[in-house]
This record gives structure tokens, C-alpha cells and sequence, in this order.
């Protein structure tokens, strides 16, 4: 039975399901594209919703103008869409990792900084629009204090070293960088569970266990050595130390578990395997899974998959029924007959009913009488229609024109929206977005709910909590074992 099918499917998946439908929309896909190949870069990024955060006469004036040359290049390359596409995600409703800055290119030679093109996403209460900044990070110091919460680059997302999820002219290189080829060879699944290396063996989570070898040698290569330990991030409180050895140079690198224990401080220091190189591609997962068609995935994904054969390998997609247009008309059953309900002049009306008459059975209403089940139908489609999940999905995504498209198709350009949740959806979303406004002004830098926290913490004392404290703040605050290093969620 389908129902038990869909037990089986992990709820990870299910997540990267709904990210890959609703969080990069074909239109957002189109756009960018035409834009970046009219050499439009900026463009693109506007498209995409990356807000751009670079002065580059700014950058020439402090570093001179090869890093400026440089810098242009790889903005000229950057597919912003594309690194939508593959940005770290949260459970369980597969939006941006709040707080995040993931560098995309480092710059080594110039300063002792070595100045980075980084990606941000802002903190948790100013996501609405799910937008994105684009930045150069020039070291600690250089960012305005208490305007981002982690303005420092973090280790365990970065994509210096995966430029195939950002670069188009690197694309390509996904199926070999992911293991695509071999997990076809291999039949699907990973042979080797993390639990070899000291780890849990987590089935819904499965990781690229076949990749960290080479992958840790480009890790280990870019701190500048070429041997050495380093750590795999396993879960909130799981960490697993291991070592990339060989015997000569002649023999492919293989990696084991630390022999020798090492204090929790050293351990903190080591490099740590990126997780887009830690665990499997979703995308991967998707297609084996029949969750997605190759289709559905992004251009450039799909291209590199199809020509590794992994698309191609894959199960088949699973299909369902085709959603009714906006021309569709709904049918409802009033006064013992099947009435239509459809779109006329802009707006959803009963067709089977004279104008007149509706007329008078909407003052009738209006008087307190009984309405008539056409118009019972349009009012429950205003206030909670069917597709409002969907709108919600869109909307949490910050597709706002997608659900406002959803929200016409449904009610038409000229309806007036009525109090209930899709009301509430769309003016919950108008009001994030003014969050995210004065996020980006900086004239808040802290969740709005913390001021009361904030002002009566005093000068060098830690505010005590009370009922006023948010209650992710508070959650925070009363874990005990939450690790207080960088990488930490």
C-alpha cells in the first residue's frame, strides 16, 4: 500500500523534496541565467535574491587591482541560483541555515588576512525572503560590531574548496566530486557506515564515507599539508578524529581513527571535513530514492548527473496527479444541483447563479440569514483553500510572486482577500519582511524580543532569564552540554 511506502522514506528526504520544489523556482532559475550570461552579474544575483554587499573601488583602493581582477572574475562565473540550490539547510522545513557566512573563494596574497568572498545568510527572526548577501570578509575586525551574529567564515560550510557548487564553469565537475559514477558502479548505498571510523551509523543521514579520503587530501593540501588528522562533524555532540596516511608517494591515500587520543583543545583545531563533502548530495539521494525526476533538478545539476549516468540510473520518479488549472472550475452541490464556481472578470464567482441574485443573497448574509452553498464554498476558498499549504511552502522559501501567482490563480487579480489563514500567511510574511529591512539597515541587531534581556543585563553582567526571554533564547541559555566553540549549530 502507498501508505506504507511512505513510512519508509526518511523525513531528511522528504524535507530536501519540498526545498527542491519551492525553494529555487524555475522563473528564479530562468532569470539569473539570461542575466549572468549577458555578463550581468549583479543582475543575476538580484534575480536570485543575493543582495549585494561589495564596493569594488573600495576593495582596489585597500588591496590594489589584481585582487579587484580577480574578485570580478569569479563574481563573473558565480551562478547565484546554483549556490541557492546547494546552501546549507535547516530541518524541518528546509530553509537557509539562519546565521551563516560560507566563504566561496579565498584570496591569499593579498594581506596576511587573506581576504574571502563570502556568502551570508542573516539570523533566524530577519530571514523573511530567504535572501542572501553577498560580502568580502578582510579578517577579524572588519565587519560592524553586533551587525551579523557569525560574521567569521565558517569551517564546516565552506565551498573554497567545492566550486562546482557555485562556479559555472566548474559545474561539471559535480558527478565526479560526489561520487555519482561510483555509487552507480556500486548499486546505490554507501559499503561503509561511519560507525568504522568511531561513529554512529545514521540511516537517515547517510554520508559519503567513499569520499572523505580524497577529499580530506584537497582539505589537508589547502592548510598546506599533505598528510595529517582531521575531524568529521557526526552530530551535535559526535566528532570523529581520523587520520589521512599512505605509505610512499605511491600509494593512494586511506584514512584510519587517530591511534593516540588527543585533549578536546587540540582536537577543536584540527580541520574539519565541509559537509558538502561529508555527506551524500541530496540530489543523489532524491533520484535514487524516486522522490524527484531528473527533470525537476537544476540545469546544470541535471547536466553533470545525466552525463555521469546517475540520472539515468536512477528510480523512477514517483508521479502524481495533475493539479487543476486556474481555469478549472470548482462544482459544488446547492439546492440539489451541481453548481460551477470559476474565475469571471478577476474574480471567483458562482457562473450558475444570476448576478442579481447573488446580489441579494449576499445581503441576505450580510442581515444574518443562511448563505447559499456556493457562496459558503467561495468564502471557505478566500479565508483556507486547498492550496494553502502550498502558498506557505512558497512563502516560507520567499517566493512571495509564486504565492501571490497561486493566490490570483485561485481567487483571481480582483479579489479581496478575507480574514483566515491565507490572510494571515501573507500578512505574517509582509511583517518579516520588515525585520529583514532594519536587519539590513542595522538598525537592529539583536532579535527584537531580547530588548528587554538586553536592557536590563547591565554593563558586564549576564541577563538572568524571565518570562520576557524568547524561547529559543531561553533553550539555549538552559543546555548545560552545548559545546561552546564555532561549531556549534
Amino acid at each position: 500500500m502507498a501508505h506504507h511506502l511512505a513510512n519508509t522514506v526518511p523525513s531528511r528526504l522528504l524535507m530536501w523534496q519540498r526545498v527542491r520544489e519551492y525553494a529555487v523556482p524555475p522563473s528564479m532559475i530562468e532569470t539569473a541565467t539570461a542575466r549572468r550570461a549577458a555578463g550581468d552579474w549583479a543582475g543575476a544575483c538580484a534575480a536570485a535574491r543575493v543582495d549585494v554587499d561589495l564596493d569594488l573601488r573600495a576593495v582596489r583602493e585597500r588591496h590594489g587591482t589584481e585582487l579587484v581582477t580577480r574578485l570580478r572574475a569569479d563574481l563573473r562565473r558565480l551562478a547565484p541560483d546554483l549556490l541557492r540550490w546547494h546552501m546549507p539547510r535547516i530541518a524541518p522545513d528546509g530553509r537557509l541555515r539562519p546565521g551563516l557566512t560560507v566563504c566561496l573563494a579565498r584570496y591569499p596574497d593579498f594581506g596576511a588576512t587573506s581576504p574571502q568572498l563570502a556568502v551570508r545568510t542573516p539570523p533566524a527572526w530577519a530571514d523573511a525572503g530567504q535572501r542572501m548577501s553577498l560580502a568580502l570578509w578582510e579578517g577579524p575586525g572588519s565587519e560592524s560590531p553586533g551587525h551579523h551574529p557569525h560574521p567569521h567564515p565558517d569551517r564546516r560550510f565552506r565551498l573554497d574548496l567545492h566550486r562546482h557548487l557555485w562556479d559555472v564553469g566548474r559545474s561539471a565537475e559535480l558527478a565526479r566530486r560526489c561520487g555519482a559514477g561510483d555509487a552507480v558502479e556500486a548499486g546505490g548505498a554507501p559499503s561503509v557506515e561511519p560507525c568504522s571510523f568511531g561513529g554512529p551509523a545514521v540511516p537517515d543521514s547517510p554520508w559519503a564515507v567513499e569520499r572523505w579520503a580524497a577529499e580530506a587530501e584537497l582539505l589537508l593540501r589547502a592548510e598546506g599539508r599533505t598528510r595529517g588528522a582531521f575531524t568529521v562533524r557526526l552530530g551535535a555532540r559526535s566528532r570523529a578524529v581520523l587520520e589521512l596516511f599512505a605509505p610512499d608517494d605511491s600509494h593512494v591515500p586511506a584514512l584510519r581513527p587517530l591511534r593516540e587520543s588527543l585533549p578536546p583543545q587540540e582536537v577543536a583545531a584540527l580541520p574539519v571535513l565541509p559537509e558538502a563533502a561529508a555527506r551524500v548530495l541530496p540530489d543523489l539521494e532524491l533520484l535514487r530514492a524516486g522522490l524527484v525526476a531528473p527533470d525537476r533538478l537544476h540545469p546544470l545539476v541535471a547536466a553533470a548527473l545525466a552525463e555521469s549516468g546517475a540520472a539515468s540510473a536512477s528510480g523512477p520518479a514517483s508521479v502524481t496527479g495533475a493539479a487543476a488549472g486556474p481555469g478549472d472550475p470548482h462544482r459544488v452541490e446547492c439546492r440539489g444541483e451541481v453548481h460551477r464556481i470559476a474565475l469571471r472578470d478577476g474574480v471567483l464567482t458562482a457562473v450558475d447563479h444570476d448576478p442579481a441574485q447573488l446580489r441579494r443573497e449576499e445581503l441576505l448574509v450580510a442581515l444574518g440569514g443562511p448563505p447559499l452553498p456556493c457562496l459558503r464554498a467561495i468564502d471557505a476558498v478566500h479565508r483556507s483553500p486547498e492550496a494553502l499549504p502550498a502558498v506557505r511552502e512558497r512563502l516560507r522559501h520567499g517566493d512571495v510572486a509564486g504565492a501571490l501567482a497561486v493566490v490570483e490563480g485561485l481567487l483571481g487579480p480582483g479579489a479581496v482577500l478575507r480574514d483566515g489563514p491565507l490572510r494571515e500567511e501573507l500578512r505574517s510574511a509582509a511583517a518579516r519582511r520588515i525585520d529583514h529591512g532594519l536587519f539590513r539597515a542595522g538598525l537592529v541587531a539583536v532579535h527584537p524580543a531580547a530588548g528587554t534581556e538586553a536592557a536590563g543585563a547591565g554593563a558586564g553582567r549576564r541577563p538572568r532569564l524571565n518570562r520576557h526571554t524568547p524561547p529559543a533564547i531561553r533553550r539555549k541559555r538552559a543546555d548545560r552540554a552545548r559545546p561552546r566553540t564555532t561549531l556549534t549549530r
